[in-house]
């Protein structure tokens, strides 16, 4: 058991609980202003559509890396490091480690380097693994753990927040304007905009990170371990260390096929590029199902990964962020080729699919506070309704034309409908949102025109409330195992590493608007997830309903 150095009392730390949701912002922000950063790299540096995904492959891959280190230290130390640390010193690492991240991708950029900015990316993720790793915890020992739920999901509306306006935020600091230019005129910009850019977003990390350490009202939020059972995850720790090896040697090829050794001969770099990135995906799929069924049958030495539930649900976070991720960076090349939407004219398009998960997340959250059936039922319908209001409004106060998306209302109705029908209930919820997301992705393939932006752009929406779904479905009966549970789903956001530069290369191959056919099996699993963990808890007593 782990018990706070200092327990919070009752009332909540208003000044801290400010303070602490300035890095869920962070995280959306910037995560979401990758989706305008890709197409500019693309551009400027003459990128394939692979190639300019690997912006998420290193921000997303840094989260995989960063838990996975935490974890193995912590093992050999047998103690929770974060917890010796205390949140508020690991944020503030955290913050740093991003900070000197943006400092990398201002020397890069100075230089001119593509793989230093995508290694300055990679330090700036690092960081903010950290601090995710923290941030949540911290959320509910901030007051009476009762409500603790409330405060993560006023972390998470900030972070939708975020990830609504990074988009628009940074191609105005990219393009100097908020009108559409071309990509012709991209290629013409000075990088020293992206220097700009990071130098302030760098700032900000150092100033948030002094706030954090000097702040008398924030906590340090130590935990204090009681001696107890050593918990037993000596094959969970082998597992995690094949796959990640198995990984290596799938990527290294596809990376060195990008040298001066291949030229002239593209043809063979890309079948390597496609059998390296295919066998990654694969080592993942299957190094979790084989945790699934050993740790199963033989639940000694696995750790967490004993529950059927929890990797089953590892591979679904895996697949959620790879979805979700892999919609909003695949989305501008998307509407520059098939719809004729360039440069700095995708913004209010990857703004509204970003918005999109701000809409679902802020109607979920309704749940979350204590009011009546009739006012839940009251706000269900006008709380995703102005979420979309304030979307709209932002696009256009920033002088986009938003007169295209007037009538993606509609998606959001449908949105509002499957919010009635599924009452809150985390399986069910699951399963009628995956189902909708597979809709949504053959209709966008089989489309043109508006309809099929619009069907794209709904991803968002049925992405919205997957991650606390899953999350609590996987978590579900995992008892004294749930903190590690929770550190292994974490490391599954590899997922946005992985899938969107696969997307990448079949748009390559193939057309972009076909490439979204990942999306159709992805959501299909998340639906199979919803479904086949409500009947393993089921089993196992847990009641989820």
């Amino acid at each position: 058991m782990n018990q706070l150095v200092n327990e919070s009392n009752q009332h909540t730390n208003n000044g801290a609980l400010t303070t602490l949701t300035t890095v869920f912002f962070f995280w959306g922000f910037i995560a979401s202003g990758n989706t305008v950063f890709i197409p500019f790299c693309k551009e400027y540096f003459g990128l394939d559509q692979f190639q300019s995904q690997l912006v998420d492959f290193a921000f997303y891959g840094a989260y995989y890396l960063g838990a996975l280190t935490l974890f193995l230290i912590s093992s050999s130390k047998g103690k929770d490091l974060v917890g010796s640390w205390g949140y508020k010193k690991t944020i503030v690492i955290g913050l740093l480690f991003s900070a000197i991240g943006a400092g990398a991708m201002i020397f890069s950029v100075y230089n001119n380097v593509f793989s230093g900015m995508l290694f300055g990316l990679f330090i700036v993720a690092l960081g903010f693994s950290l601090q995710q790793t923290s941030a949540n915890p911290f959320m509910i020992i901030l007051g009476d753990e009762k409500t603790g739920s409330t405060r993560i999901t006023l972390g998470g509306a900030v972070n939708s927040f975020g990830t609504t306006i990074g988009p628009l935020v940074i191609s105005l600091a990219l393009f100097g304007t908020t009108a559409a230019i071309s990509d012709e005129q991209i290629k013409q910009l000075e990088l020293d905009k992206v220097n700009i850019l990071y130098g302030c977003v760098g700032l900000l990390f150092l100033a948030v990170a002094l706030l954090f350490r000097f702040s008398k009202n924030v906590p340090e939020g130590k935990i204090a371990e009681e001696h107890s059972e050593k918990l037993s995850e000596k094959k969970a720790i082998t597992s995690l260390l094949v796959i990640t090896g198995l990984l290596i040697v799938c990527f290294a090829p596809v990376f060195y096929s990008y040298s001066d050794r291949f030229n002239g001969d593209e043809k063979h770099a890309e079948q390597i590029r496609i059998i390296g990135w295919l066998a990654g995906l694969l080592v993942v799929i299957s190094g979790i199902l084989f945790t699934y069924f050993k740790g199963s049958k033989i639940k000694h030495g696995w750790g967490a990964m004993q529950y059927p539930q929890l990797t089953l649900g590892m591979l679904a976070i895996f697949i959620y962020v790879g979805v979700e991720v892999s919609i909003g960076s695949n989305l501008g090349e998307l509407l520059k080729e098939d719809h004729k939407i360039d440069g700095s004219g995708i913004a209010p398009f990857v703004s509204m699919y970003w918005g999109s998960l701000m809409i679902g997340r802020w109607t979920g959250a309704i749940a979350a506070f204590n009011l009546s059936a009739s006012s839940q039922r009251f706000l269900r319908f006008i709380v995703p309704l102005i979420a979309f209001g304030i979307i709209m409004g932002i696009s256009k106060l920033w002088g986009y034309n938003v007169e295209p998306l007037n009538w993606y209302i509609i998606c959001v109705l449908f949105q509002i409908i499957a919010f009635y029908l599924t009452q809150d209930k985390p399986a069910l919820t699951l399963g009628v949102f995956g189902i909708l997301g597979v809709a949504a992705m053959i209709i966008g393939i089989r489309t043109s025109g508006i309809v099929s932006i619009y069907a794209f752009l709904s991803g968002g929406l049925f992405c919205s409330i997957m991650w606390p779904c899953i999350f609590s479905l996987a978590l579900g009966g995992l008892g004294r195992y749930q903190t590690q549970g929770s550190a292994f789903l974490v490391m599954m956001i590899l997922g946005g590493a992985i899938i969107p530069p696969l997307q990448g290369k079949l748009a390559d191959i193939f057309t972009i608007q076909s490439s979204f056919i990942v999306g159709i099996f992805c959501f299909a699993y998340l639906a199979f997830f919803a479904f086949a963990v409500k009947r393993i808890l089921t089993k196992q007593g847990v009641n989820f309903e």
